[in-house]
């Protein structure tokens, strides 16, 4: 009977000592509630608790990485899109954290999702495409001041994808290639310009120096001489030789 009282107190001891000591890791605080009443935040180390009067709540403070799942959306034009992102954040202050709020990273993932639909809702459809970093930073802000009475730091907000409907890639696939068809046709103008303007040039110098244009004569005669082609036969006839024969 000896013997089962003292196996019986070894094991009260061993669950006295495992309920009142305490090893926290330095990523992690302990919240203590003494009767139900917030006592302070203990840790890293070895830490102490009275049996059965205090409870230890761990908090985790390294950042946490939370997919916001993709949410369908209608931008300001009144196009549907398919955007998720992604969030990261850390606990700051653990008493609020576990005081304030039921499940912290619940809670965040929740208002990370309305708050996304919400800022995407704001903008037309060229502006989400081509103002991702303006929006990345609106809703950061937002997260942040939203959580914060939660004990919550909100460091990085990104949309990770945005998915478009079929009829809408089309569009704006032909919408590209009419772009650059656009480009083409200026730059192709553009040459076209820039050639007649050299051109108009090479007549004034060809005009007021009568020997340059037999020197022309002459130049094309070596380049077509220098061609293989035995068929090709050339009469080099002034320009002027026309004039004479209208009148």
């Amino acid at each position: 009977m000896f013997d089962l009282f003292s196996s019986f107190g070894v094991v009260i001891l061993g669950f006295l000592v495992f309920s009142t000591i305490k090893i926290v890791p330095e990523y992690e605080r302990i919240v203590v509630l003494r009767l139900g009443r917030f006592a302070g935040i203990r840790g890293p180390g070895l830490i102490f608790l009275i049996p059965g009067v205090e409870r230890a709540i761990r908090v985790d403070l390294r950042t946490v990485t939370m997919d916001i799942p993709s949410q369908d959306i209608i931008s300001k034009d009144n196009v549907t899109l398919k955007v998720n992102g992604v969030v990261y954040f850390r606990v700051e202050d653990p008493k609020s954290a576990i005081i304030n709020v039921e499940n912290h990273i619940m809670a965040t993932n929740q208002i990370a999702q309305t708050t996304l639909r919400s800022v995407i809702g704001e903008f037309e459809l060229d502006e989400i495409l081509s103002q991702r970093e303006d929006i990345n930073k609106k809703l950061q802000e937002i997260l942040d001041e939203q959580t914060q009475p939660w004990g919550i730091k909100v460091s990085i907000v990104e949309v990770k994808a945005i998915d478009l409907p079929e009829e809408m890639q089309r569009a704006m696939a032909k919408q590209a290639q009419a772009e650059r068809d656009k480009r083409a046709k200026i730059i192709s103008a553009q040459g076209e310009f820039e050639a007649s303007k050299k051109l108009a040039e090479a007549a004034e110098v060809l005009a007021t120096q009568k020997d340059a244009i037999t020197l022309r004569y002459l130049d094309t005669m070596r380049d077509l001489g220098s061609n293989n082609n035995t068929s090709t036969i050339f009469f080099p006839l002034p320009i002027s030789i026309f004039d004479k024969l209208n009148k």
